[in-house]
């Protein structure tokens, strides 16, 4: 199909350009899906670095394991004490592992739809 007028060279308006589009939204779909599971994981990967650090003790006055605890809390803030168990160990991986297993799902689930559109 020809987008050009009726003077050859000159592009008609109204019509999508051809072929060239298609791979364009494409390559930004592919793109916004790559930042999306980025953020995703880094999300997940702070949520465990933190039960990483809190289950071997580390020392909570370093100002590195105050900026992921911090961080951490500010990611799973709308899932703090859904588990309130006795063992403390277990309650802090229930309660900042699940927040970063649901944004790895939601975040990579959201990223194949992009992908597939």
């Amino acid at each position: 199909m020809n987008s050009t007028g009726p003077a050859s060279g000159y592009q008609t308006y109204g019509r999508p350009p051809g072929p060239d589009r298609s791979a364009r939204n494409q390559s930004a779909a592919r793109r916004t899906a790559i930042t999306i599971c980025t953020v995703a994981d880094v999300a997940a990967g702070v949520l465990g670095l933190w039960i990483v650090l809190y289950l071997l003790d580390a020392n909570q006055a370093n100002p590195f394991v105050e900026f992921v605890h911090g961080t951490a809390d500010w990611l799973s803030g709308w899932a703090q004490d859904i588990f309130t168990m006795d063992t403390e160990g277990l309650r802090v991986v229930l309660n900042y592992g699940l927040p970063a297993v649901i944004y790895l799902v939601i975040g990579h689930g959201i990223a194949a739809r992009l992908n597939r559109a």
